[in-house]
Formats: structure tokens, sequence, C-alpha cells
């Protein structure tokens, strides 16, 4: 048995510097991070005789060791805090699950710069704009400026290649300044500075220009180049005209908090050059009796001091409104915030005007965002509750889990695992296997590997350790089914209910049939039924997770050329190639007397490039 955690010998000990304590249960798995201005203060308030927080007498009682670490001062403190609950991501502490990175448009600094989607780390040259709520938003904008100003959005090594114009110059997308003749510098120049200065909100500055650039050219005589500055000035207005959610404020976030059953709900508004640029609800996991302060604060800092999301940080910040009782301690922890972001950040709950409309605005999506989530989980309980009812299990379902392959004529093939709890998708948990080693097109030898890559390390773990699902979906008839029968056969412990869900004759929703392992028998189910559509959102997650992996592990294939692979083939040698044989589709078939017909390439490098892609 586990010794009781002496509280008293560990506080006699305990320095009053400012710093950061970590405690542990039995397992030694870290339960919770907290910071102090001063430690033994801090700390001692835990094990004081009364102590009014549920939620601290429930942690108490499963300490079984604590550490601290000093630091310097209290925003050293609140940093280390904030890189602690990333790494070990306690369950007494509030967690920011959605911690994705924003994405931008980013405008590069080539010679002739191009318009492209970006996340992550900044590290391309180039002006970013953003960020972005999510990336339909960003592709939305691309399309948009596409249709608004002709300036190239194609890949670099699709645009190095080129010897004549695409076809989006024939759809007057783009001005081809891949091709000479086409278009100068200038206007080429001209039009990527209009797109930044649209970007930037400066859209009257923007038909201003178009309108004295359209008079010259009429002017001129130039009469269909005065005609497409017209048709952009129309355009504009057009997109003018839609875009009513505008206003004064430059940049500034918004954060909107609401809070029912358990679940809380952060709101965050961008406003970016004047305009709301779009918002993002989350749902941070919040211990029970937590208080409100607390989940607030704790989201300010996982969200804005991460490290990996590529934040840009606003020039203000508005928070929820406040009570006169808060306003002190609050403002406390807003200085402290404000301190650590190190930045001129200004944070604010006490707004007015346009401020006071953002702030309610935001309120609003929070209380919004809260009732769809309550509403999404009552429909999934109740939908549980129906399938444990078909199922006759005698026990409640906590977690499932689905497989689904995909793959292109046997090619790049990838199995997908998607897991679902009594709240809906549980995406942190969603993981993809590439498969190998296998006949192309092996569906069942395919189904096999990836059962193994999920459960191998599982099946070694502690009971309570593995996540091991009380009902595991295979997206597929008998034959599937049967390779997660013979794995889990010698399992040698309680292994899933195995469940094969084969589509219907004309693969509509309602016409699956559903294969119980074992016997093989059908599970009967009306087409209406809540278990059935509660089954078909798990086949239907598990199949996109799936196919979206796949294209993506194809779309990588496809931009990489085998020639940038073969020695000798430079980056000139490579582009006078395909513009010889027209595209890498043409050099794969090439014979050797074709190859060696290019100017610059040897009889020898025929060979090599011949034999290059028939020994893949």
């Amino acid at each position: 048995m586990t010794p009781e955690f002496d509280a008293q010998e560990f506080l006699r000990h305990l320095t009053h510097q400012p710093g950061v304590y970590r405690m542990y249960d039995g397992e030694g798995d870290v339960i919770y991070v907290g910071k102090a201005k001063d430690l033994r203060k801090r700390v001692a308030s835990y094990f004081r005789k009364t102590v009014d927080s549920p939620k601290t007498q429930t942690l108490v009682k499963q300490i079984q060791n604590m550490d601290v670490t000093v630091t310097n001062t209290e925003a050293e403190a609140l940093i280390l805090e904030n890189n602690f609950i990333k790494k070990y991501r306690p369950r007494y502490n509030v967690l920011l699950r959605d911690d994705k990175s924003y994405p931008y448009i980013l405008v590069s600094s080539h010679e002739h710069p191009r318009l492209a989607f970006h996340r992550g780390t900044r590290r391309d040259k180039g002006e970013y704009f953003g960020p972005f709520p999510n990336g339909v938003a960003v592709r939305e904008s691309l399309r948009l400026l596409q249709k608004l100003f002709p300036v190239r959005q194609c890949e670099d090594t699709y645009y190095r290649a080129r010897s004549r114009p695409c076809l989006q110059y024939q759809l007057k997308r783009c001005l081809a300044p891949c091709v000479k003749g086409y278009c100068t510098d200038d206007e080429y120049q001209e039009q990527v500075q209009l797109a930044k200065d649209f970007l930037k909100g400066n859209n009257q500055q923007v038909i201003d220009v178009l309108v004295d650039r359209m008079e010259h050219s009429s002017q001129a005589l130039e009469f269909e180049r005065a005609a497409r500055f017209r048709d952009q000035i129309t355009a504009l207005r057009q997109v003018q005209e839609r875009n009513s959610v505008t206003g004064n404020q430059q940049e500034l976030d918004v954060i909107g908090f609401s809070r029912n059953g358990g679940i809380c709900a952060v709101h965050v508004l961008f406003v970016r050059d004047a305009q709301i640029q779009g918002s993002r609800s989350y749902f941070p996991k919040v211990p029970a009796n937590t208080d409100d302060q607390e989940v607030l604060v704790a989201f300010l800092l996982q969200f804005y001091l991460s490290d990996t999301a590529g934040r840009k940080l606003p020039k203000e910040i508005i928070l929820p409104e406040q009570d006169e009782a808060q306003s002190e301690q609050r403002q406390q922890e807003l200085d402290l915030i404000g301190e650590v972001l190190a930045q001129k950040v200004r944070l604010a709950s006490r707004v007015r005007g346009e401020r006071k409309q953002y702030q309610s605005l935001a309120a609003k999506n929070a209380l919004n965002a809260l009732e769809s989530k309550l509403n999404q989980q009552s429909t999934m309980r109740m939908r549980i509750q129906a399938l444990e009812k078909v199922l006759d299990l005698g026990a409640s379902i906590v977690r499932m889990e689905c497989f689904d392959i995909s793959h292109t004529m046997g090619q790049e093939t990838v199995a997908s695992c998607v897991v679902f709890d009594i709240n809906g998708p549980k995406k942190a948990d969603y993981r993809r296997y590439n498969i190998s080693g296998i006949t192309p097109g092996d569906d069942y030898a395919a189904m096999a590997k990836a059962l193994a890559k999920r459960y191998d390390k599982a099946r070694d773990a502690g009971e309570g350790k593995s996540n091991i699902p009380d009902i595991l979906f295979i997206d597929g008839g008998k034959g599937q089914l049967a390779q997660a029968e013979n794995y889990f056969a010698d399992w040698g412990r309680a292994a899933p209910l195995l469940i094969g869900v084969a589509k219907g004759e004309s693969r509509k929703p309602g016409l699956e049939t559903l294969i119980l392992a074992g016997s093989h028998q059908t599970i009967p189910m009306e087409k209406d039924a809540a278990a059935l559509h509660l089954i078909q959102h798990i086949r239907d997650e598990s199949h996109r997770f799936a196919i979206t992996g796949h294209r993506q592990r194809r779309a990588k294939v496809r931009r990489t050329s085998t020639l940038e692979d073969i020695p000798g083939i430079g980056a000139k040698r490579r582009q006078k190639i395909l513009q010889n044989l027209g595209g890498l589709q043409q050099v794969k078939q090439a014979s050797i007397e074709q190859l060696k017909s290019i100017p610059g390439i040897s009889p020898t490098m025929a060979e090599t490039i011949y034999h290059a892609f028939r020994d893949e």
C-alpha cells in the first residue's frame, strides 16, 4: 500500500519564494499543477482543517506526492505553470483541448509573389494576413481574391515548370507571370499591391486606384485594359456591399463566456483591419466545482501562450463583463497576464460604444454555442441509450471505435480509427495508419495490419491504461469482420464487442447490414432508429477521416517528382526535360531514344532516367 502523503513534513521545508507546484497520485501521474507568489502559503491552503471547495477536497484526497520548482518572479511561475499544464495535461486543471494553429494568407516575397494558404510557424518570407478562424475561411478568401485580382496562387514547382499560360490565365484569374511576354513586372506588382491593400481592409483606397487606372487607360485608348479595371471595380463594389460587419477597431480579440450543466463555452471574435474576420468556439475541459474566474484565466494563458499555434497577439483583448465583487481579484490576474505576454496588449472588460457591441455579440455567440453543445450531447446520450437497448449489453457504453480503409487502386493505403464517447467524437484520440508491405488492394490484409498497429501495445498495457473500446465497428462485410475476429481470438482478456457495418446494395443510408461477430447474425434496425443513426455517424466519420488522410498522402506523392531523386538531375535540367516532353507523365512513358534527343541529356543519363521510373 502506498504510504499517505505527509503534508506537514513537506510544508516544514517549503520555501516562501514564488514558483510552481505539482501534485501526483498513487500511480505517479501529475493530477494538478499550480503557481504561487508564496509557495508555502499557497500549498498550505490545501491542507487546512476546513476547506470549502469540493474540488479541493477531492483533489487533496488523491495526493500521494508533491514537488516544486522555484522561479524568480510570479510572472515566470505563470509561464512555467502553462508549460507544465500543456506537458502533463493534469485532470484537475482547466484544459484547452482545441489548440490547433490558426491559418493565414501569405503573400510571398518572390519575384512574382503568390497568394497562399499558410498554417503553423511563419518561416516563409513574405507578408501574413490573419489570423482566420479556420481553413474554410482562408480558402473562401483566396477564391474571392482570385476573382478580384489576377495574382497567381499556384505552387512554385508548377510555376517554374510552365512554358505556356495555364487555364487560370484563360479565365482571367492570373496574369501569367510565369511566361514572358504576357504581362510586365510592373503590371503584376500593381495587382499584388492592390491585393495586399484589400486584405488590409482598404477597400475604398483600392477602388480609387482602379478608377484612376481605368480613366488613364481610357484616355490612352487602351480600352481592353480599361474594361478589365472596370470589371474589377464592379466586383469590388459588390463585395463592399455584402460586407456589413465592419467598424473602426483595427485589431482586437473579443472573448465571450457562458456556462451551464458542467460545460463551459468560450467564444472568440477576431477583429482585424476594422472587420470581423471570423470567430471560433472552444469547450475547455473543466474539473467539477471550478469557478468561472479560474476557467477564464486558464483559457487566456493556454490560448495566447501556446508556442505551437502560431497566433499573433492582438493590440487589445476584450473580456466578458464582470461583477463588482470580482473586479479587484480579476484585475490583479489581468495585470499579471499582461506582464507575462510581454507586449503592449490591453486587456479590458469595462468598455463602451463599439467595443461594447462586440462584447455583447461575443457573449451571445458563446451562449448559442453552449446551447448547441448541450443539445448535441443530449442527442448523443439518447442514441447511445438506444444502442445499449438494441444490443442488450447490460452495461453502459463508454467508448466506441471504428476502422475504415482507403486507397486508390491499391496505392497509398491509409487506415483510420475514430473514437466516440458519451459526448460524441473524441477527436484527440483519432488515429491514422499508413499501411505498407501488403498486396495492393488487399483490404483484408490492410485491416489486419491496422488492428495490430492500434491494439498490440494496448494488449500489453495494464487495465485502465489501454483505452480498449466497449464496441469496435468495422466498416465492411464478413471478410473485414473476420480479420478482427482472428485478431481478438487469443486476446486473453475482455475483448470489445465486434460489429461489421456492411453497405447496402445502393449504398444508401438506412440500408446497412449490421453483422454481429461470432454468430454473424444480422442486427435488425428500422431506417429511422436512433441507434442506427449513431452507427451511421460513426461509420461516416471513419470514412471521412480515412479518405482525407489518403488524399493528403496521395497529394504528397504527386507533388514529389521522381526526377528530383535521380542523381545528376538539377533544377535547370529537370525543367528542360519537362518542357521538352510536356510533363512528368510523358517523362515516365518516354523511351530512351526520346530522352536522348533532349538537349543536354547524354545516352547514359537517358538510360538512368528510363530505368529510374521502371524500377520503382
